[in-house]
């Protein structure tokens, strides 16, 4: 079995340098972070888990700049996204970050995607929830272009650009 860690990085809570290097001594496989840029006050969207929304979820780091602090102060452990808000991101953007931290971190980074559930902060991003997963569908096809091919170019119905 491989155990990991998922934390919020924020400004009140242990630095994520400190929280990366301890769990790489204590053998766990991997660390992840949420993304959330923001949480929108009318909160029309009931939290998933129930409750009141934690108070982390409002002041969440990005993700890819947090990794990389923990990338730079670790070496083994595995660092990721749980989870990158696919449909509420550029994808020219994310693969680029994706890409960089990948490389920066000697090949530690994991990836994991979501469609997410906050309605009022997806449509901030432009992005209808009743399509997110189409979107979220083509924005990952749209990036495994720009990783795999020299001169990337995609056509799809929600995203387009040229080599």
């Amino acid at each position: 079995m491989r155990v990991g860690v998922f934390y919020f990085p924020t400004d009140y809570g242990i630095d994520l340098r400190e929280l990366a290097r301890a769990a790489e001594e204590r053998g766990f496989e991997s660390l992840l972070v949420p993304e959330h840029t923001h949480i929108p006050k009318s909160r029309r969207t009931p939290f998933p888990g129930g409750g009141e929304l934690p108070k982390a979820y409002s002041h969440t780091h990005d993700p890819f700049v947090a990794l990389s602090f923990a990338a730079a102060a670790t070496s083994k452990i595995l660092l990721g996204t749980g989870i990158c808000l696919i449909p509420q991101r550029d994808p020219i953007v994310t693969a680029k970050c994706v890409a960089s931290l990948d490389r920066l971190s000697n090949g530690r980074f994991l990836f994991g995607i979501g469609g997410g559930w906050n309605v009022d902060e997806m449509e901030n991003h432009g992005a209808c929830y009743e399509t997110r997963f189409k979107l979220m569908r083509e924005r990952i096809l749209a990036m495994k272009a720009l990783w795999t091919q020299e001169e990337a170019a995609f056509r799809g119905e929600m995203v387009n650009f040229d080599p």
